[in-house]
């Protein structure tokens, strides 16, 4: 029986595209002709949890993805990751209030 976890009760939306995730990586690793020994003794870790990320489970840590990542030289592409915060910008755009902190009583 699987634990319930988090993990299992993620949004079917955030499942596929974890699912694409694990794919690209896979099509990053076939590219550079690498097996799957190879990224994950780069990686430091398991062939069966390098399997885990190229399914794209979340059950796997993002340390995990990560090292995998820079055993692949694609460590730079984390940096993508909520770069391009359409909807935040348009929100400060639209000049809301800010919360700001009470002032400390002394």
């Amino acid at each position: 029986m699987a634990k319930n976890t988090m993990a299992n009760k993620l949004p079917r939306k955030l499942i596929q595209k974890m699912e694409i995730v694990g794919e690209q990586i896979k099509l990053a690793r076939l590219r550079r002709n690498l097996s799957m020994a190879q990224v994950a003794e780069r990686a430091t870790c398991s062939e069966v949890t390098l399997c885990k990320v190229e399914k794209g489970l979340s059950t796997v840590s993002i340390g995990i993805y990560l090292r995998v990542l820079y055993a692949l030289q694609l460590d730079d592409d984390i940096l993508l990751l909520a770069k391009d915060d359409k909807l935040g910008r348009a929100l400060q755009d639209m000049g809301l209030k800010h919360r700001q902190r009470a002032t400390k009583k002394g």
